[in-house]
């Protein structure tokens, strides 16, 4: 994307400036009265809101300005009619435009891609401009050209990426002074002969569409240095290609080839053929040994599975497919390769020829925790940790790899990668989404060596490789966000990327009690290579919403730079340059960090930039521990954002129980906490998460953050009901783990590492005396009246666990129960008609010890006199079956 947007970013520059000359500088002073997104010879609307109501209102007022602008800029993210009837004034109120940028992307959607605008052609107007020779009408919905755009005879650029196209027509070929087209990302399925018309034609990108044959007369672009044909349904390429003598990039990977014409080897200036992924058995020997051809994923050397073969000849076999089971951890790949599904949600292929001898995979996916998960300040975790073994394996063909997971909530400017782990470093793969089902997505990426693996959620990342010569870098998501590198700031290419943070105003403000304070967008710089550039490089940040440069305090507006690990923000701006336009402020660094620019009253900026920073990462959370109503002894534990609560809850609640959900508080992403069982409660078997009996925890955002533990209690439960809590508290577990009260005096102070505090109850343990019924329970059962496949269903459910079953069927009696009066007397006569008078006259024991404390506890609080009958306390007359 990077690439990118620096090539359209120069190509409008370039085009638009041929043969007429440009502003020195774009902040040229637009003159008193003119509107702040009206600069000299440019007018800017796609970053304003309204943009079309904009320019009709400088239509209407005949603003003299117009006259002089030649580069246009409008979002297409309007209203089809408003937005038709704006361009209808364009021709007669701009006369000599030579740029028009008419495009959808600048909204995203839940995945970071960009969402298509809404034009679906043009006014045929427009053809009335004589001087326009760079036209981009990309990430729009034109499902056919508009008949004015092969009438613009000056056009050199002509971009329509992204749009619904099926077909170009045949008129296309009137544009003879057009050198750079590009349609990719559409439907086309074929192209017009008169495309071998465009004579001056350089660049052609006609890439991700659905061609499955090319016209003969392509081989006339006589003066065409680059060819893109990549991701559609090619079976053949026309002989013509071998005129393209003017070609020095051609590129066919992903298709249905299979075979290429043997002249492509003898093309003059040809620097690099890309080949891969084709189904090419045979190529000339001039083209297997050329080093500009690339040939990944081609079955060359197979025989063909649909020709004959003599008698004895060995067939190929089709490459196996295997479906692992839970219980297997690895598996064989062969020369002849496998396509692998694995039970845990991923998928592999091992393409014939990946590796040369015969291996054995494992695998494993590991609960994500920090020594395993590498984010960063701005990134969210979106799967388990896959791990892949032997480490380290190269393979002679590319291995594909499918990572499930579920789909994130809308973040702007965000996008999905998978990360890989290589040499105790980490790296993002190039990754592509498929989409499976509703809320069920593949991340799908080319695995080059085996090791750790995990999807994540990350902002959008624009890189590029700097020359010595100079590069320009732009970010997808805001446009006005830029880096320029002069010529000689490095000797040797290095490496640069970009990421660009949003913060949403109403945040910033509530977090300064301040009105109109407002911030740029977050920038963070990085590099590979030496620390420093050897000449300053220019950094370019939109100015805060609501300020531009004509009307801004300069003294409320404040550089600041973060350089990690340190602990604040800097304040800068007395230290560098900044040049101010109506939009935007240019500085000058020689080192890459972050950067931020804000408009505040406030003086000192560097405590509430970080204060804001951690905002910008906090997740509001609730936790909930809940019991599971069969069996109270089974606790889920688990940390919600607090949008997910409300839905999760109402899944939850059929089989469990409990208090309300926490309070909301904060958390980091990948931050740790722990659960600790108070009040005469603690976990029941020993886990490798739990240490001292504190259930260990990290929270990541987008995963479940769930654990159910079994719980027990040292207390007598025979005659009460055991009254306990579970607290949340922030970090590790410490090496000494505070008592209880002494944990509670923690909870007062400003750093508190408790979170929440929620009861949990464990009920008199009737069940220990029933216990003891033994084998005796199926007469037990039946003597209360379940009927007779009911018990056989819990013998098999529970077919090795005895008291499993005396449990369960227990539950499931009570459950119908409850509410009904008598139903304690009810177990009791079934206990003696079953012969079990002894586990009957334990019951009667413990309900009456039971009775006699709440006797004693009315009486202690002044509620019944001493000697007076309290009515509803005998057993007969019990509610409560559950809590047997």
């Amino acid at each position: 994307m990077a690439a990118a947007a620096e090539g359209l970013e120069s190509r409008e520059a370039a085009a638009a400036s041929k043969d007429a000359p440009r502003p020195a500088v774009e902040s040229v002073d637009a003159g008193p009265g003119a509107p702040p997104f009206l600069a000299g010879n440019r007018l800017n609307l796609d970053l304003y809101p309204e943009g079309c109501h904009q320019l009709l209102h400088l239509c209407a007022q005949h603003h003299q300005q117009l006259l002089q602008v030649e580069f246009l800029r409008l979002s297409t993210h309007e209203d089809p009619q408003l937005l038709e009837a704006t361009l209808a004034q364009v021709p007669g109120n701009l006369p000599h435009l030579r740029s028009l940028v008419l495009k959808g992307g600048q909204n995203r959607g839940a995945l970071g891609a960009c969402l298509q605008g809404t034009l679906t052609t043009l006014p045929t107007g427009l053809s009335a401009l004589a001087h326009l020779v760079h036209l981009d009408l990309s990430f729009n919905k034109l499902e056919t050209l508009p008949a004015c755009v092969p009438q613009l005879c000056s056009l050199d650029t002509l971009l329509l990426s992204h749009n619904r196209l099926s077909v170009l027509p045949e008129t296309l070929g009137a544009l003879h002074v057009l050198t750079f087209l590009t349609v990719t990302h559409n439907c086309l399925q074929k192209l017009p002969p008169a495309l071998g018309a465009l004579s001056a034609l350089q660049q052609l990108d006609l890439s991700e569409n659905l061609l499955d044959t090319l016209p003969p007369e392509i081989g006339g672009l006589s003066n065409l240095t680059e060819l893109n044909l990549a991701s559609n349904r090619l079976q053949s390429l026309p002989v013509s290609l071998v005129g393209l003598r003017s070609l020095r990039l051609l590129v066919l990977h992903s298709n249905f080839l299979t075979s290429v014409p043997a002249g492509l080897a003898h093309l003059p200036l040809l620097t690099r053929l890309d080949l891969r992924d084709n189904q090419l058995r045979h190529l000339p020997p001039e083209l297997l040994d050329a080093p500009f051809v690339r040939l990944q994923g081609n079955p060359l050397g197979e025989a063909s599975p649909d020709s004959l073969s003599p008698p004895g000849t060995p067939q190929v076999l089709e490459m196996p497919k295997l479906f692992l089971t839970s219980d297997l951890d690895s598996f064989p790949v062969t020369p002849q390769g496998c396509s692998v599904t694995l039970a845990c949600g991923v998928r592999l292929r091992f393409p014939a020829g990946a590796t040369t001898t015969p291996i054995t995979v494992h695998y494993r996916l590991w609960l994500p925790e920090p020594a395993l998960v590498s984010l960063g300040p701005h990134d969210s975790l979106l799967s388990g940790v896959l791990e892949l073994w032997p480490h380290g394996v190269a393979f002679q063909q590319d291995v594909s790899l499918w990572l499930l997971f579920v789909p994130p909530r809308a973040r702007r400017c965000h996008e999905v990668v998978v990360r890989t782990r290589r040499d105790n470093s980490w790296s993002d793969l190039e990754t592509h989404l498929e989409e499976e089902a509703p809320k069920r997505l593949w991340a799908r990426c080319q695995v080059p060596h085996f090791s750790w693996f995990l999807v994540v959620l990350r902002p959008v990342s624009n890189a590029c490789l700097v020359p010595p010569e100079g590069t320009l870098l732009c970010s997808s998501g805001h446009p006005g966000v830029k880096v320029t590198f002069p010529p000689g700031a490095t000797e040797e290419p290095r490496h640069v990327s970009m990421q660009v943070v949003h913060m949403a105003g109403r945040e910033l403000r509530a977090l300064l009690g301040e009105p109109e304070a407002a911030v740029s967008p977050l920038l963070c710089l990085s590099q590979s290579g030496p620390p420093s550039f050897l000449q300053p490089v220019t950094v370019q940040l939109p100015l805060p919403p609501g300020v531009t440069g004509f009307s801004l305090d300069h003294s409320r507006l404040h550089l600041l730079y973060w350089a990690p690990p340190a602990a604040t923000w800097d304040d800068i701006t007395a230290q560098v340059v900044l040049e101010l336009t109506h939009l935007y402020a240019r500085f000058q660094v020689t080192h890459f960090s972050w950067y931020w620019l804000w408009y505040t009253t406030k003086t000192c900026v560097g405590g509430l930039a970080r204060k804001a920073w951690e905002r910008l990462r906090l997740h509001q959370v609730n936790l909930i521990a809940l019991q599971r109503r069969r069996d109270p002894e089974q606790v889920l534990l688990q940390c919600l954002p607090r949008n997910k609560v409300d839905a999760t809850l109402r899944r939850l609640l059929e089989r469990y129980r409990g208090p309300e959900p926490s309070d909301t508080v904060e958390m980091f992403e990948g931050e740790k906490f722990f659960a600790a069982f108070e009040r005469g409660i603690d976990v029941d078997a020993d886990r490798p998460d739990c240490v001292e009996g504190r259930v260990c925890f990290v929270f990541y955002s987008h995963l479940k953050n769930v654990k159910e533990v079994y719980i027990t209690t040292a207390l007598d439960r025979e005659a009460q009901a055991v009254r306990g809590q579970v607290s949340f508290y922030r970090g590790s577990v410490p090496v000494e783990v505070p008592q209880e009260a002494e944990a509670a005096r923690q909870r007062k102070g400003a750093d508190a590492l408790w979170m929440a505090t929620l009861p949990i109850k464990l009920p008199s343990n009737l069940l220990s005396v029933a216990g003891r019924l033994g084998p005796d329970w199926p007469a037990v059962a039946l003597h209360l009246g379940m009927p007779y496949r009911e018990l056989q269903r819990i013998r098999h459910e529970f077919r090795d666990d005895l008291d499993g079953q005396i449990r369960h069927m227990l539950f499931s009696w009570a459950e119908r129960q409850a509410g009904q009066p008598g139903a304690v007397e009810l177990l009791l006569q079934a206990l003696e008609q079953s012969d079990r008078q002894d586990v009957a006259e334990e019951v009667r024991a413990i309900l009456e010890l039971g009775r006699h404390k709440y006797q004693d506890s009315i009486r202690r609080t002044g509620l019944a006199a001493e000697d007076s009958a309290l009515p509803g306390t005998s057993a007969s007359q019990s509610t409560e079956p559950a809590q047997a």
